[in-house]
């Protein structure tokens, strides 16, 4: 039986010899010919993505080292700290973490390509662990500021820090969860947080978390030393809407109503029925004993879809609403209770935290 002769070269395996030409004249791309790589061909989509983020955003990642007056006295010696940052204005507005440069007596910000200038602290917020501070410097970069809520678990996620200054700090992973809550040092809950497992190095609080395209969707803020692979970055929706009140006025005043929650899909059943214009809400997980929405009669199971006639379909939403003008005012929570639509007269009060810290002025 005669075999048919391929056209397109001997079979994968068919050895041929060097400088040999196959007896029909047709030209054979020899095995180190055929998978000769370029260099692209060395790093894999994964590989690109991660490298092609970190070239955009590096540039305006910062390191931040603090000084600050120890406890004891005038005569005690002073204690230094570091973290990072990111420039997110031209200008020289930096973003960073509140417990970085909180009470710092003096801030100084390394840049990426080595130069270092000192710091004033713009605004600081104890209770979302977010602060900014600007340098008067020429030739800045800002990092690209993404949106948070068009992030999905599942995504990649890069954290980026300057930990020592002249050099970033990468590492990489998932987005393992939204929604999360984490209760800041002020004791206030920071709510819609992005887990990942992009692992923090110390002296990374303050960087960026940004996408595959090199936009920043959080802000690393923490995580938890006895667990493995387990970190946490506040949603850079949060983060935007705080550094302009903070650049605005310095910091924010806060209306307190006392609920802890995380963000939820309402049933479509009850959308259609009561004609909500929101498809999300906030659950209610806690009620602080003595707080307004006790007194208000919210339950822990009740879904919050809208404030004073204004819908509400994630945290972030009430939180931008939750703001000083609303302190002493009453006002209105739309809730979802099983299948009901109800509506609670509340009159927020004053952040406990910020009403202390005025105090203590």
């Amino acid at each position: 039986m005669q075999i048919p002769k391929v056209a397109q070269g001997r079979r994968a395996g068919d050895f041929q010899p060097a400088g040999d030409s196959p007896a029909d004249g047709s030209e054979v791309l020899h095995d180190s010919q055929a998978f000769a790589p370029s260099d692209d061909e060395f790093l894999d989509s994964y590989s690109r993505a991660v490298t092609g983020a970190v070239g955009k955003v590096s540039p305006s990642v910062v390191n931040i080292e603090v000084r600050q007056a120890a406890a004891g006295g005038v005569r005690a010696e002073e204690t230094a700290g570091s973290g990072s940052g990111f420039i997110i204005a031209r200008d020289g507005f930096i973003l960073t973490n509140s417990h970085v440069v909180h009470g710092a007596k003096k801030i100084e910000a390394n840049l990426f390509d080595g130069r270092s200038y000192p710091a004033a602290l713009i605004g600081d917020d104890p209770d979302t662990d977010l602060a900014v501070i600007r340098i008067d410097a020429p030739n800045l970069q800002h990092a690209a500021l993404g949106d948070s809520s068009a992030v999905r678990v599942g995504q990649l996620a890069i954290a980026i820090g300057n930990p020592f200054g002249f050099q970033a700090s990468v590492t990489a992973g998932v987005v393992s969860a939204l929604g999360r809550s984490l209760r800041s040092q002020s004791g206030r809950m920071i709510e819609d947080v992005i887990q990942t497992d992009a692992a923090l190095n110390p002296g990374n609080s303050g960087g960026p978390l940004v996408d595959s395209r090199g936009r920043v969707i959080g802000v690393n803020t923490a995580i938890i030393r006895p667990a493995q692979g387990i970190c946490f970055a506040t949603a850079i929706d949060t983060a935007k809407f705080v550094a302009g009140w903070l650049i605005k006025e310095g910091r924010i005043r806060r209306a307190f109503i006392g609920v802890g929650g995380q963000d939820v899909s309402l049933h479509r059943r009850v959308v259609v029925f009561h004609k909500l214009p929101v498809e999300t809400g906030v659950l209610v997980a806690s009620v602080e004993a003595g707080s307004p929405a006790e007194a208000a009669g919210l339950e822990i199971g009740d879904v919050i879809v809208g404030y004073n006639g204004r819908p509400i379909a994630s945290i972030a939403d009430l939180h931008k609403l939750l703001l000083g003008r609303e302190i002493g005012s009453r006002s209105e929570l739309a809730i979802t209770r099983h299948a009901q639509l109800l509506k609670l007269p509340i009159t927020p009060r004053e952040s406990p935290a910020i009403a202390r810290e005025d105090s203590a002025r």
